[in-house]
């Protein structure tokens, strides 16, 4: 049995760089067909090197033709942002096997997506919704009662009086638990990342909104749970290591042998578990009446929040206004969104509105 031909859209993010590290370990499973945002080296000889310096239109025209060449059979998307639609929207058109790990994807276009995908779905690459998809394994959704998914709280959970207003970028990207970049890092600051999570597990799973609840769970050993209907639980649980979603998106039906370090039975113990306070995280209440009204409504609530992230990155907007800009951005949209051209034009829209409107949503 030859090795898979894997194409890696994000090479050089976390998730692309570990990405490669389980591509490398696994010779005899895995050969690197091509990658973006990386670089060619003397032990990845690969059919496609693409660089996001060139052209929009070039590069686009190039990962198009990556994620669609024959030999090609597996694709992790993990390009940040809104341009991942159109390279895995190819994909699963072309037949490929897709591993996600760009939230934006389903967040945006979940009901096209999920369609060209068919019968194969989708392999998740996020931790929440490996542990999902590998809880449902051998089940039936109709014996489902409701999806978990789990947080670590973020940095300001455990500090209940801390004034978020008062905030800085620095205590924002110091997440106790994960290494990510810094939009996603703000995210789970702000717990934007479960409203979008909710969002991408109603997609995957063909599961209502309502049955799907977010809980803060500190240690970050139990990366989700399912609950049936006769009242018991299913988790997976493991280290808070990005690999091993990694290596079971690769590998299905299979496990790799070794894919992170093994865990100890002691590190199990003193699992807490507690409810999400919404009001002082609003972000997933907001996400779920975004997806809940649907169109053009979770493009925007997702570029809405992009665009502020990246204004609180840059010092020009506190900490506690992120939410309520994005919250400002849906209440102003116009509506619209069935189409592939109106979700990308509400992305557009949204984007815009920000920008045009930041003098009235800077600092309060």
């Amino acid at each position: 049995m030859r090795p898979l031909n894997i194409a890696v859209l994000g090479a050089t993010g976390s998730i692309g760089r570990q990405t490669l590290d389980v591509i490398d370990r696994n010779p005899e499973r895995f050969k690197l067909f091509g990658l973006t945002e990386g670089v060619r080296s003397a032990n990845r000889k690969v059919e496609y090197t693409i660089s996001g310096q060139s052209g929009v239109g070039d590069f686009d025209a190039r990962v198009e033709a990556m994620v669609t060449d024959a030999r090609c059979d597996l694709v992790v998307v993990a390009i940040p942002g809104a341009r991942a639609l159109g390279p895995t929207l190819a994909a699963l058109r072309a037949g490929k096997e897709v591993a996600l790990a760009t939230k934006e994807v389903l967040v945006m276009a979940g009901a096209l997506v999920m369609k060209a995908a068919g019968a194969r779905g989708i392999r998740p690459v996020d931790s929440e919704h490996s542990a999902i998809w590998q809880c449902l394994w051998g089940e039936e959704l109709e014996n489902v009662r409701r999806l978990v998914i789990t947080s670590s709280g973020g940095p300001f959970w455990a500090h209940p009086d801390m004034d978020l207003d008062q905030v800085t970028v620095e205590q924002a990207l110091n997440h106790p638990r994960w290494s990510m970049g810094p939009k996603v890092t703000v995210d789970s600051a702000t717990l934007m990342n479960k409203g979008l999570e909710a969002i991408e597990a109603h997609h995957l799973y063909r599961m209502p909104l309502g049955r799907i609840s977010v809980c803060i769970h500190p240690q970050s050993v139990v990366h989700s749970l399912v609950e049936f209907v006769d009242g018991s639980f299913k988790a997976q649980l493991g280290r808070p290591d990005m690999r091993l979603p990694i290596a079971v998106a690769l590998a299905y039906p299979d496990r790799l042998p070794d894919a992170v370090p093994q865990t100890s039975i002691k590190e199990l113990s003193g699992l807490e578990f507690y409810d999400l306070d919404e009001r002082r995280f609003p972000s997933v209440g907001l996400a779920r009446r975004a997806a809940a009204e649907g169109g053009g409504n979770p493009a925007v609530l997702n570029a809405a929040n992009e665009e502020a992230v990246n204004a609180f990155l840059a010092g020009e907007i506190a900490f506690s206004r992120i939410v309520p800009i994005v919250e400002e951005a849906l209440g102003a949209f116009p509506g619209g969104g069935e189409s592939l051209e109106e979700i990308l034009e509400a992305d557009r829209w949204a984007r815009g509105w920000i920008r045009e409107n930041f003098g009235t949503v800077r600092r309060a």
